[in-house]
């Protein structure tokens, strides 16, 4: 089996400690590939390279917003070319059934395209300022920030990294990358396609490893300029703590427990078809996901009789036969799962369905849990206030308004949430009221390149995607001109 290597200055290399790294197909406990498994010092290598190519020959920073934009979309048509290989590698890596992974394949090709277009339209600003140093014109600049660390996680392994790369390559930024240990396999096809449209040497970088080695040294090493991380609150509060040393910019994605607050008024049947989007779309493992269903009282039993029903006849299989749910990501987060189901059961919460491994037909091996919900759960237990990232959703209930707004908020976290309601005063109400980055209204999980992601409160700050995204990788330089050289306005009259 061929190892796949390290890309570092322009190179494809195996991590100099020489050590490797097998990567499991979780629908069959397959070995199915063995990747180089870098450390710090694979990692300092990198840095060293992206500093260079920024600071010293700083080719792709230099170049015209035009001709990065052309690149751009020239990565953007190699990745549609190998549509195919990309999203069967990342079903085979990660466990996502296939038309996910398309879906992924399709929002990356168009996030490239988007940041292409974005970095040729208009952007900074001219200021009137006062004259009491003289005639003076003030305007600002958008310049990239530099050298850019970037850490993305299991669940979308290519989606997530294009969200960091396309617009840090836009602003001109240099890369050193790391994605997660365990599907890092369609990364490294996406820069064979970076390797093949000919960016400059060092200009990005791929390094894996794992994240108290690699992941640290790009987070403590004082040569980057600024370090993003998608993942959970407990490794983005280390990385925070680690990037103090520099005062390097930090932008941090991180966990939910989100609220899916559903009114009696709702549409019942929309409101089932979206929760089922919402906590068993992506196998349940994504930060967003609507973890926690807030219905008014009147229509619990009603709802849990539709949603169970449609729980129960999901099918679950090997992602490449597209069946409903695929398997979690790996051994170690299944019994992380199927641990949070018996602390809910011991806790006092109603295993309504699922609520266990799943063995049958070609499952017999494999990571897979039956999609599970959980009533008569209260705001103290566990299952409800902490994140799972599994296809498990626990039900409250409530009476007024002012007691769904005080549930949805109940948490720790601030990422998304939703309201499904046909009173439209309402929905405005609530969704000014719930603390989160992302709410929809009446659906559940659509997500788009032109608006803004992120968090509140323990989800992280900073913003990925959208004109916000790009900015997360500028500074803003003011620059002020004398339009009267040799004149020192007040101070020469005092």
């Amino acid at each position: 089996m061929a190892i796949w290597k390290n890309y570092i200055n322009g190179e494809w290399v195996p991590a100099l400690s020489g050590k490797t790294r097998k990567v499991i197909n979780p629908a069959t406990e397959e070995v199915i590939a063995e990747t180089a498994e870098g450390n710090a010092e694979d990692a300092k290598l990198a840095i060293k390279a992206a500093k260079e190519a920024f600071y010293g020959t700083g080719e792709w920073r230099r170049k015209s917003a035009q001709m990065r934009s052309d690149v751009l979309l020239q990565i953007a048509d190699e990745m549609d070319k190998r549509r195919n290989e990309l999203a069967r590698t990342d079903t085979l890596d990660n466990g996502k059934p296939l038309r996910e992974a398309e879906g992924d394949v399709d929002d990356a090709i168009h996030c490239f395209r988007y940041y292409a277009g974005m970095i040729k339209a208009p952007y900074g600003g001219i200021y009137d300022v006062n004259d009491a140093f003289g005639p003076m014109h003030s305007y600002t600049i958008h310049e990239p920030v530099g050298v850019c660390g970037q850490i993305t996680p299991w669940n979308y392994p290519l989606l997530m990294a294009v969200w960091k790369i396309a617009p840090a390559l836009a602003a001109g930024n240099s890369i050193v990358f790391k994605p997660s240990s365990i599907t890092p396999l369609s990364s490294i096809l996406l820069f064979e396609i970076l390797d093949h449209v000919g960016l400059p040497k060092g200009c990005v970088n791929l390094v894996m490893g794992s994240g108290g080695t690699v992941g640290q040294e790009i987070a403590e090493n004082f040569d980057v300029d600024m370090v993003t991380f998608t993942g959970s609150t407990e490794v983005g509060r280390e990385i925070a703590k680690a990037a103090i040393g520099n005062l390097k910019k930090v932008g941090l994605e991180l966990g939910g427990k989100s609220p899916n607050v559903i009114f009696a008024d709702a549409d019942l049947e929309g409101a089932v078809e979206w929760a089922m989007v919402g906590i068993f779309f992506n196998q349940g493992e994504v930060c967003s996901a609507g973890s926690r269903i807030i219905i008014e009282e009147s229509v619990k039993d009603k709802f849990i009789e539709r949603l169970s029903s449609r729980a129960n006849a999901m099918t679950l299989g090997n992602g490449l036969n597209n069946p409903d749910m695929g398997p979690l990501v790996s051994e170690e987060h299944m019994n992380t799962v199927l641990n949070y189901i018996e602390i809910a059961k011991a806790e006092g919460a109603t295993c309504v369905c699922g609520g266990y491994r799943y063995t049958e037909g070609e499952c017999a091996k494999g990571y897979f849990v039956r999609p599970t919900i959980f009533d008569n759960c209260t705001s103290d237990m566990t299952i409800v206030k902490e994140e799972v990232f599994g296809p498990v959703v626990t039900i409250q209930t409530f009476k007024t308004e002012e007691e769904a707004v005080e549930l949805a908020n109940d948490t720790i976290y601030g990422l998304a949430g939703a309201v499904f309601t046909t009173d439209g005063a309402r929905a405005l109400r609530v969704v000014k009221e719930i603390r989160a980055g992302i709410t929809w209204v009446n659906c559940y999980n659509p997500t788009f390149n032109e608006a803004p992601w992120g968090g509140y409160k323990m989800s992280g700050y900073g913003r990925e995607l959208g004109i916000h995204g790009l900015e997360e990788y500028q500074e803003i330089k003011q620059v002020n001109i004398n339009l009267a050289p040799g004149k020192l306005g007040w101070y020469e009259e005092r």
